[in-house]
């Protein structure tokens, strides 16, 4: 009897973090899919893997993931504005659920639109990188940074931020944070940054070439359509 009282306390123990284990492991791989589907042949993308193809990888790596982090952390910061919003402003509503669930129902029909209306499946990739190599040409940054390792983890930072601002990934990010946990949306932004990134700096223009565009989008699209429906659940 001793000691099926002693186990008891322990079994429920691990009932508990049984029962956590589920929305912790669900908003770490909601907000992992998301970023690197969102990533993969985007701009930044494009700007790491020239950069890397160019110079060197393990410094483009840094700069890039770098920048990226930087951008996450404040994209998070950003949501949990929205969260902390005082209820006498909002009546009691969850303002912050509203608004990720909004932008989760446009990025996924807006994916889903662009993936389906797009003809040419590598159309929209094929533009990302020509708008990178035209970043990269008129900063002449292959050329200032050539044998100077520091310099070149910089302007992948700064390249890499400039391009990071208002992109998909980061408002995604931002919704995510308003309505889950910060840390695990933190930590799996970070982590789908960093598969997208290593994977642009190992050969992204080459990879990028065989991947379906259009899968991507329509991947990603009903994955946030998914997200949304799933954050409404938990909201109403």
């Amino acid at each position: 009897a001793a000691s099926l009282a002693a186990l008891l306390p322990a079994a429920a123990h691990a009932a508990d973090l049984s029962t956590m284990a589920a929305p912790l492991d669900s908003t770490f791989l909601q907000s992992t899919s998301l970023v690197f589907l969102s990533e993969i042949g985007d701009k930044t993308f494009f700007i790491a893997s020239i950069l890397a193809a160019k110079a060197s990888r393990l410094v483009t790596f840094v700069g890039s993931f770098g920048a990226l982090v930087v951008m996450t952390v404040i994209s998070v910061l950003i949501g949990q504005v929205f969260h902390q919003v005082p209820d006498s402003f909002t009546g009691g509503l969850p303002i912050d659920d509203y608004v990720a669930i909004a932008s989760f129902v446009y990025f996924g029909a807006k994916s889903i639109s662009d993936a389906l209306g797009n003809e040419d499946a590598g159309a929209g990739m094929a533009e990302e990188l020509d708008e990178a190599e035209q970043v990269l040409a008129e900063g002449d940054v292959l050329e200032k940074t050539r044998g100077k390792a520091l310099r070149l983890a910089g302007e992948a930072f700064a390249l890499t931020v400039a391009a990071e601002v208002g992109d998909r990934s980061q408002l995604a990010t931002i919704a995510l944070s308003a309505a889950q946990n910060p840390y695990l949306v933190c930590a799996g932004a970070c982590f789908g940054h960093g598969l997208a990134t290593g994977i642009a700096v190992v050969g992204g223009a080459f990879i990028s070439k065989y991947t379906n565009e259009r899968t991507v989008g329509l991947v990603g699209g009903v994955l946030f359509l998914v997200f949304a429906a799933t954050t409404a659940l938990g909201t109403f």
